[in-house]
């Protein structure tokens, strides 16, 4: 009788791609994280997605837009490969030729990382010659339906189970790769054993009153661990102290390269800086306040002496990542930081450890370079960074902005007296006044002052809270405003983060019962 249990080619396709992967995974531990190829295209992916698209999947992943762009293309390689292997014959193997083709682009893509030789594509060929052997052992004879045999034996079956196996075993080879890579790598050791040195002139101590009371609003310093992240590593590079090299060259009177123990000839300070993401939508979370200690750009820029012609830094990271800087904010009164240390504990690796700037009043994207490994003096007219050749704006400066933390939208609020709040922001000119307005079933309201936390600088966030008394229930509105030191009150026209941050006044809508 027909064999109804033998592997579907699609099921066969899948085990290949995944050994493909496993095996390339697993060798590219020996051969060092240049030669993972999973890690190489998924940032060519990053790379080559529209700007655009990107803004989409951080509105809508946020945080968690690296893993579900891992998800993402490990779900096309299997679709792929699962339609490729029904085609798969032994006179014309659609299959392996879509296999072959992906190790090519996986060879391809490992190139294009930084620091990587034509040895780190060994283990993509490896793999890619393990999944066209595993595809054709499992379809080649597979494709033909065959009898149970005289002695009861189910050829079918025993082929379903060995797809099974091999599936079961890349995905383990692969798992172990990346265990093994990140093991091997790792500088969790090194970042342990380095101590953040002390400052000469400590951060001013935040007061208790910049924090107001009886709201849920954020902690005035953010926790490292809940500190936001955004950047293009799908891999969180792990770079050493005693790997670590930042070289200054370009527009300047004579070329450097700053070892780890060339930083101790210069002062370190402490300041308490607001990062913001250009991503961040109104209202959103990707911005958060932290204490940094590190090493005045200028002072490190000054010993390589800047040409006065030069108007951009050019900031690489150890991975190729670029961003482009305006001069003078490097080197003016707002103490930019070759920072190293953040919350009085060296840089988390996700982070920048061991080195990462801090550029005050700018967004991330044209300041926050984590690993950074190399800083060029250039021009605007002579060099693109890496998002501003995508379609964002060459200079990023904060904008005044404002968000509702208390209430939530949608959330459900008792009658009587409650107190709202949220946080403001305007890097580099501080917040003034906030204000919050509460529409109701049957009337806009007015304008009403909120209490400001205390200031503690014009370089961090100032939180803020409102005293409301609900009476009938129904459906309301808040909205907030902020005025910045300027005089500048926040836009109410909406824009969207591209090409230089999000506007627009935040609305919450809640019920009253």
């Amino acid at each position: 009788m027909a064999d109804r249990t033998a592997p579907a080619p699609a099921l066969a396709g899948v085990a290949a791609a995944a050994v493909a992967l496993g095996v390339t995974g697993l060798l590219a531990a020996l051969f060092g994280p240049a030669s993972d190829a999973r890690t190489a295209v998924g940032s060519a992916v990053i790379d080559l997605t529209p700007g655009p698209v990107r803004e989409w999947a951080i509105a809508t992943f946020g945080t968690a837009d690296k893993p579900m762009l891992t998800v993402a293309v490990l779900v096309v390689i299997a679709t792929i490969a699962a339609v490729a292997a029904t085609w798969e014959t032994g006179r014309v193997p659609v299959g392996s030729i879509a296999i072959g083709l992906g190790g090519l682009g996986g060879c391809a893509a490992v190139l294009t990382r930084a620091g990587a030789s034509w040895s780190a594509v060994v283990p993509t060929i490896i793999g890619t010659l393990c999944g066209i052997a595993t595809l054709r052992l499992l379809v080649s004879e597979g494709l033909r339906d065959k009898p149970v045999t005289d002695d009861g034996v189910d050829p079918g079956r025993r082929r379903s189970l060995v797809t099974l196996g091999l599936l079961g075993a890349g995905v383990v080879s692969g798992v172990a790769g990346a265990v093994l890579s990140r093991l091997a790598s790792s500088v969790t050791d090194d970042r342990n054993a380095f101590t953040v040195p002390r400052p000469l002139h400590p951060a001013v101590p935040v007061p208790p009153a910049v924090q107001p009371e009886g709201v849920a609003v954020p902690s005035f310093i953010t926790p490292s661990a809940q500190f936001y992240r955004i950047d293009t590593a799908l891999t969180v590079p792990q770079l050493s102290r005693d790997d670590w090299r930042m070289r200054i060259h370009g527009m300047t009177d004579r070329e450097i390269t700053l070892r780890w123990a060339d930083l101790e000839r210069f002062e370190v300070i402490e300041k308490v800086v607001t990062l913001t993401c250009v991503s961040n939508p109104v209202g959103g979370n990707l911005i958060s306040n932290a204490t940094w200690t590190g090493y005045r750009v200028r002072d490190l820029l000054a010993a390589a002496g800047v040409h006065p012609d030069a108007d951009m830094v050019l900031s690489t990271s150890v991975d190729g990542f670029t961003a482009g800087t305006p001069v003078d904010a490097l080197t003016d009164g707002r103490d930019a930081l070759l920072a190293i240390g953040m919350n009085g504990e060296p840089l988390p690796t996700e982070h920048g450890y061991p080195a990462r700037l801090v550029v005050p009043g700018l967004y991330g994207y044209v300041s926050a370079t984590k690993w950074v490994t190399d800083l060029e003096l250039t021009r605007f007219d002579r060099a693109e960074a890496y998002w501003t050749r995508l379609g964002w704006s060459a200079h990023g400066p904060i904008k005044t902005e404002s968000r509702i933390d208390v209430p939530r939208d949608g959330q459900q609020v008792g009658r009587g007296s409650v107190r709202f709040g949220g946080v403001a922001w305007a890097q580099q000119r501080g917040v003034r006044a906030v204000e919050v307005r509460i529409d109701g079933p049957e009337r806009q309201g007015d304008w009403q002052p909120a209490q400001l936390g205390a200031a503690y600088s014009d370089d961090t966030w100032r939180l803020w809270s409102a005293d409301w008394t609900a009476t009938g229930p129904g459906r309301y509105t808040i909205t907030v405003r902020a005025t910045d030191n300027t005089g500048t009150v926040q836009t109410p026209e909406q824009a969207d983060p591209v090409p230089d941050g999000a506007t627009g006044w935040h609305r919450v809508v809640f019920e009253v019962t």
